[in-house]
């Protein structure tokens, strides 16, 4: 198409395979929208698209995208508040005869759904098509309801969030990524350590001596390989309780409280902000998507890496923070990793 829609803090261009979107950097856009800056939908990583009336004389275009098909959104888990969802356009209210033309050549190019989305909402029922839980406008979480941060934004690299789009079952989710991940932020600071990402390989968290717990410092600062993750969890950092925490392919036990886990860096007020930790989120989240999965060799952390673990260690002793005992299984078990 080549079309351009432009509305409050977005614009939409309609290519012909995909839709791209491009957002302000104002002062008053959201802050994700500007790290964000552009992306570009394939048209068969939308689910559907609708039109319902907004606030304050506006209408709302949503594209809603497929479950899996978008890792930013995967990560999200529905925890995003509706003023952050960078599939929405805002428009005035002047504007809606255009929406209107657009929703519905937009819906032309989107690929053909099975008989029973008219079911879950997606039939031709007036205007705005009565599709209040497919924009935000049937729960406070801005996806009809069913996700919100009690949901807890656990996704696996298989998979993801059940139903996040409210779509009732009716899309198919896809089997990949279909929209690529932020370019960035690639490192954020939580309120006990810094996090980081080296866009392929690699998550490490260094801990802040003022907020990281005790079992953390007994752990060190932290680097995991992508091919041991099977998964990701961020709690937005808008709830009481936000982190981030990676998951390991083996499933083992980890401590209830992320507080107390070496795989997780939690959130505090000013540390780990939405628009720093979720595109982090949907960074790792695609790299281990993307990973082969193959098994990681014995012996694979590299001499220099267990040193500086070992002189890390050594620190926490003579701080009185680590028992001789503890001290000693530690650095025999960094070791016995070369």
């Amino acid at each position: 198409m080549g079309d351009v829609l432009a509305g409050i803090h977005a614009a939409w261009e309609f290519e012909s395979d995909a839709l791209v979107i491009r957002f302000e950097r104002g002062i008053r856009t959201p802050k994700l929208y500007q790290v964000l800056r552009e992306r570009r939908v394939p048209y068969e990583a939308l689910a559907s698209v609708t039109l319902t009336p907004g606030k304050r004389g506006t209408v709302v275009l949503h594209a809603v995208p497929r479950p899996g098909a978008d890792p930013l959104m995967e990560a999200a888990a529905g925890q995003l508040k509706e003023s952050s969802d960078p599939y929405r356009l805002v428009l005035p209210t002047d504007r809606e005869t255009l929406a209107e033309y657009y929703r519905d050549e937009l819906r032309a190019l989107l690929p053909p759904e099975p008989e029973a989305a008219g079911a879950a909402g997606h039939g031709a029922g007036g205007p705005y098509d009565g599709l209040d839980a497919l924009d935000g406008h049937g729960g406070p979480d801005g996806h009809g309801g069913l996700g919100g941060p009690d949901r807890g934004g656990v996704l696996d690299a298989l998979g993801g969030a059940e139903d996040p789009y409210g779509a009732g079952g009716a899309v198919a989710p896809a089997e990949r990524f279909l929209v690529a991940p932020p370019s960035g932020p690639l490192s954020f600071k939580a309120y006990d350590g810094k996090a980081s990402f080296d866009g392929r390989a690699e998550v490490s968290f260094r801990w802040f001596w003022t907020g990281a717990s005790s079992e953390k410092w007994k752990a060190g600062d932290q680097t995991f390989s992508v091919r041991d993750l099977c998964g990701i969890e961020w709690r937005s950092p808008d709830v009481f309780d936000g982190h981030l925490r990676l998951l390991a392919r083996d499933g083992g036990p980890r401590p209830t409280q992320p507080d107390h886990d070496p795989a997780s860096v939690v959130f505090g007020l000013g540390y780990g902000l939405v628009h720093e930790s979720l595109p982090f989120a949907a960074a790792v989240l695609a790299a281990i998507r993307s990973s082969d999965r193959a098994p990681v060799p014995v012996g694979s952390r590299t001499p220099g890496a267990v040193a500086e673990r070992i002189r890390h260690l050594g620190e926490l002793h003579r701080a009185g923070l680590v028992t001789d005992e503890e001290f000693s299984t530690k650095k025999a078990e960094l070791l016995a990793e070369l």
